[in-house]
C-alpha cells in the first residue's frame, strides 16, 4: 500500500468575502505552503470591494459592529491552536483575542467621548459627531504577525472604516488564516480585504488610489519608501498615519489614538425653538 501524498495547502487572497487567487497566477512559498502573490490588479478589487462595503458598514448601528467584532474574538479563541501551529506563540493569540474583544466594547461609546453638544452664545444647538473616513489601506507590521494585524485592523473597522490590508510578506500565514476567521464571523464581505505578496507592487497602488481616503503605514520599515507613500498619498489629500517607532510595543494598551485617527467629526447647527 504506497503512502498517502500530502496536500499541500495554497493560501488566497481575501476579497470582497471571497478568496481568490491572484489574477496574475502567482504564488510564493511560506512555511511549505502556497501563498498569492498580489498584482496591483488585486490591490485595485480589493478597494472597490471595501469601497462597496462602505455605506453598509457605516451605516450599521456602533452596537452591531461591536457584537461582530466579539464574534471575531470567539472565532479566534476557538482556532487557538491552528495558530499556534502556525508558529504564533499562544500569549500572542491571547493578547489578538483580547484586544479584539477591547476594540468590540469601545464600539458604542467612542461617540459618546469624541462627540456631543458643543456650547455656544446664541440660539442654537450645535452638536458634533464622529463619523467614519471610509476607505483605508494598511501596512500591516511584519511583527508580532497576528497582534500586530489585529491592533491596526480592529480600530479601523470598529469605526466604520472598511480597509484594504496589505499583510507582511515574509508572516503572511497568519494574515490568510485570519481572513478565515473573519469570513465566518459575520463580518460582512468587503468590510476587510487581505492582500499578501510584495509590498512595493501592492502599497505604492494604493497609497495613490484616488478612491482610498487613509493610509496606515504602521508596517512600513524604510524611511525612504514611507516619504514617497506620503508623496503618493498627497494626490487626493489621504489622511496618512506614519509608521510604527522600532521599539513600539504592540502589548500594550493601545490608547485611542488609532481610532480616533480615523474618524472625521461632523458639527451640525440647529436654532433653538421659542
Amino acid at each position: 500500500m504506497s503512502e498517502r501524498v500530502a496536500v499541500r495547502k495554497t493560501y488566497k487572497l481575501f476579497i470582497g468575502g471571497k478568496f481568490p487567487r491572484s489574477e496574475s497566477g502567482r504564488s510564493y512559498l511560506v512555511q511549505d505552503a502556497n501563498v498569492s502573490l498580489a498584482s496591483r490588479k488585486d490591490a485595485r478589487d480589493a478597494v472597490v470591494a471595501a469601497r462597496a462595503a462602505v455605506k453598509g458598514w457605516a451605516g450599521a448601528t456602533a452596537y452591531n459592529r461591536g457584537q461582530i467584532l466579539y464574534r471575531v474574538a470567539e472565532m479566534l479563541e476557538g482556532r487557538r491552536e491552528q495558530f499556534v501551529a502556525l508558529g504564533v506563540p499562544g500569549d500572542e493569540v491571547d493578547a489578538a483575542v483580547d484586544r479584539w474583544v477591547w476594540y468590540a466594547g469601545w464600539s458604542d461609546k467612542l461617540a459618546q467621548v469624541y462627540g456631543g453638544a458643543n456650547p455656544v452664545a446664541g440660539p442654537y444647538f450645535n452638536l458634533s459627531a464622529p463619523e467614519p473616513t471610509g476607505v483605508v489601506a494598511v501596512v500591516a507590521p511584519e511583527r508580532p504577525a497576528l497582534l500586530g494585524l489585529v491592533s491596526v485592523i480592529a480600530p479601523a473597522v470598529v469605526t466604520g472604516n472598511t480597509v484594504v490590508v496589505a499583510a507582511s510578506p515574509t508572516e503572511p500565514l497568519a494574515a490568510v488564516t485570519l481572513a478565515e476567521v473573519l469570513a465566518t464571523s459575520d463580518l460582512p464581505g468587503g468590510v476587510v480585504n487581505i492582500l499578501t505578496g510584495r509590498l512595493s507592487e501592492t502599497v505604492p497602488t494604493l497609497a495613490a488610489h484616488m478612491d482610498v481616503n487613509a493610509i496606515d503605514l504602521t508596517g512600513v520599515t524604510d524611511a525612504e519608501q514611507a516619504a514617497d507613500l506620503e508623496v503618493r498619498a498627497a494626490e487626493n489629500l489621504k489622511r496618512v498615519l506614519r509608521p510604527a517607532p522600532t521599539d513600539h510595543d504592540w502589548f500594550a494598551d493601545p490608547g485611542l489614538t488609532r481610532m480616533t485617527a480615523l474618524l472625521e467629526t461632523k458639527t451640525v447647527w440647529h436654532p433653538k425653538g421659542a
